[in-house]
């Protein structure tokens, strides 16, 4: 997402190259790029004229200020400054002060509504340590309930349905009372859609809403749709006045034009944005790292606390004193692997780092990157995984017809692997050393380093 968008954002601050202040002509120059990139990504032209010229006064009210600092820096920084304003400013604030809270979930059939329910019954348990309960109130569209139902069983959350009942909102007063006698602190109500809006949905949904009173109603919207998706949104804050909404597809071709738009356009924050398939891929919208995003700034906030997610303080402990004594095996990188894709797709993790979103525009990296190297691991003994000095030409061999590598393949590896665990002890020896490991075989080494917090 935004890639086009960061392209030609990057093509208008071209402009101040060689220029050493901001000038009204140069300024103009960029102004009209910046204002065709965000139409071009779908963004209503109304509200490309109004950034601009929030832009362009700030920009001009900066001419004789701030000498020292470069203008296509400067005018970078408006831009930021402005982008982060026009979706939001802040992160907005989830309520979850019901006992128990309930959350609605409206949208249009194919917004990705049942998914979304799975992924934020995943995140409240897991991030939150709340007791989630789904329930399952799309009563028309076939295979719904199973779907919620898998996807519930998939993360270890229950789901309430009543398959002969085709009354929603009663299926939702139930389940709200089997949440409170049952010790839930979350109820979700994942409602139905439709292929389009029209007054039969928009009394059901409003019947439901009524009726169960949510503290949380969020709108669902596929970001692949545009402004259709504006409009929609629209449409549905009239009839149900949502708190906030959900952007989905956010790995797709999308041009960004609902992200930039729909705080403009309907008042309500975004509150969660969703990328992929996986449960854990959902994440809190914040409005200053998107903007960074959107001007290849990357968004190393998110890196280090998604790093942080996975960070576990005794199994660092216990593999810190494997390096300090030189005894890093096969097991612990296996580890490492398993940790780092946790922390979700790696080039969506990559383009977070400042810099790296261009450099990997056009490479293809996926988590499959890891199958190769797990594969010689997985095809070892226990003794040979815990023992790396055990592997004779014998033992490599049976590896390499185990895994269908080549025997030069596991002697590359094998010899990244000592050279890696090397260089970790040898900087284990170093003042606040604390354990991590790269990837042999799978590009080059990458590191997350945690200083020790002082006490």
């Amino acid at each position: 997402m935004f890639d086009n968008l960061s392209e030609r954002l990057e093509g208008a601050f071209k402009s101040f190259r060689g220029e050493h202040k901001l000038t009204e002509l140069n300024i103009a120059q960029s102004i009209k790029e910046i204002r065709r990139a965000l139409v071009a990504a779908d963004v209503n032209y109304k509200i490309a004229k109004e950034f601009t010229d929030n832009v362009k006064d700030k920009a001009l009210g900066t001419e004789n200020i701030l000498s020292s600092v470069k203008p296509g820096q400067l005018m970078v920084k408006i831009v930021q400054d402005e982008l982060t304003a026009l979706m939001g400013g802040e992160a907005a604030e989830f309520n979850l002060k019901g006992k128990p809270t309930v959350v609605l979930i409206a949208g249009l059939q194919g917004s990705g509504k049942t998914t979304f329910s799975g992924k934020l019954a995943n995140f409240l348990k897991n991030k939150k340590k709340k007791s989630p309960l789904l329930v399952a109130c799309d009563v028309y569209r076939p295979a719904a309930i199973n779907q919620i139902s898998v996807l519930g069983e998939q993360i270890g959350v229950p789901v309430y349905k009543e398959e002969e009942n085709k009354d929603p909102v009663e299926i939702a007063l139930k389940a709200i009372g089997h949440a409170k006698d049952h010790n839930f602190d979350v109820v979700i109500v994942d409602t139905a859609g439709r292929l389009s809006i029209d007054e039969e949905m928009m009394t059901e949904i409003s019947n439901i809403r009524e009726a169960i009173q949510p503290e949380e109603t969020l709108f669902v919207v596929d970001s692949m749709t545009g402004q259709d998706a504006v409009n929609t949104a629209k449409a549905f804050n009239e009839v149900i006045n949502y708190d906030g909404v959900v952007l989905t597809k956010l790995d797709g071709d999308t041009r960004g034009g609902a992200a930039l738009s729909i705080k403009y356009t309907v008042g309500k924050p975004i509150k969660f944005v969703s990328t992929g398939e996986q449960m854990d891929t959902l994440d809190i919208f914040y409005p200053d790292r998107m903007s960074q995003r959107i001007l290849g700034m990357g968004d190393i906030t998110s890196f280090v606390e998604r790093a942080q997610e996975q960070f576990d303080e005794k199994e660092a402990k216990r593999l810190e004193k494997k390096i300090r004594k030189n005894k890093f095996d096969f097991d612990d990188f296996l580890a490492q692997i398993n940790q780092i894709r946790k922390m979700g797709d790696i080039k969506s993790l990559l383009k977070m780092i400042p810099g790296m979103g261009k450099l990997t525009k056009n490479l293809d990296i996926d988590n499959s990157a890891f199958k190769k190297v797990e594969a010689i691991i997985q095809s070892m003994t226990p003794q040979e995984r815990g023992n790396p000095e055990l592997l004779n030409i014998s033992r490599k061999r049976r590896i390499a017809a185990g895994c269908g590598q080549s025997l030069n393949e596991i002697n590359m590896f094998i010899k990244q692997f000592d050279e890696m665990r090397k260089m970790m002890h040898k900087m284990s020896k170093s003042p606040g050393f604390a354990g991590g490991g790269g990837v042999p075989g799978a590009g080059r080494p990458s590191r997350i380093r945690r200083k020790k917090k002082r006490r």
